[in-house]
């Protein structure tokens, strides 16, 4: 265990940093144990969780968006390690880039997006914290709470998360960025795209009106 170093720590899973794991720098990301669940309760919930976010990451890899290679899984220990993905996450290099390159960046996010909801798969946390620039590539990461569905409601929702974090993070480039996500979202997903963007539409109302209440 000499070298590892938790780099992350979150309500379901750590993140842990392993520089050489059979020579390779890879991340683990390992989910704790939970004392108010029964134990035998908690082990099968861990374990299920596990092998469900392996299998959304390596339905993701298929349908050609790019995340992380996994190394092993540990179903049992509750475990995934993965490639460890060196780049720049997306969330803190908005603000440095020019609008020429923000827009052809999240016309990417947007294609890629796509490209995951036209594979019947949803992120689950659609942000640019999810999401690492490397090189003329976006990796998309964490999908602990990712799932398998085509129904317009949950792309919708995914797609207008990622509107909200624009509105309260980017604020400044909200209406440009999000302009570039849709063209990359429509051009990947043609004809289902309307309805998907109209859902959106529709569940920002929804939110807008509750906050009134």
């Amino acid at each position: 265990m000499a070298g590892l170093r938790v780099i992350a720590k979150g309500a379901e899973a750590d993140l842990i940093l392993d520089p050489d794991w059979n020579g390779k720098r890879a991340l683990i990301k390992r989910r704790g144990e939970k004392r108010y669940r029964h134990p035998q309760i908690d082990r099968e919930i861990r374990r299920l969780r596990t092998l469900h976010e392996a299998d959304i990451i390596h339905r993701a890899k298929e349908a050609g968006v790019p995340t992380p290679l996994v190394y092993q899984v540990d179903a049992d220990g509750a475990s995934i390690v993965m490639e460890h993905v060196e780049g720049e996450r997306v969330r803190d290099i908005v603000n440095t880039l020019g609008d020429d390159e923000n827009r052809k960046l999240f016309r990417l996010i947007g294609f890629e997006a796509g490209r995951l909801h036209g594979a019947g798969l949803i992120h689950g946390d659609l942000t640019t914290s999810n999401m690492i620039r490397v090189a003329d590539r976006v990796v998309f990461i964490d999908f602990g709470l990712g799932e398998v569905s085509k129904e317009t409601e949950k792309r919708g929702v995914d797609v207008n998360l990622m509107r909200r974090m624009l509105a309260s993070t980017h604020f400044t480039k909200q209406a440009m960025l999000f302009d570039a996500f849709e063209d990359g979202y429509r051009e990947a997903m043609r004809t289902e795209a309307d309805e998907v963007l109209a859902r959106v539409d529709e569940i920002a109302r929804r939110g807008r009106y509750i906050e009134k209440e």
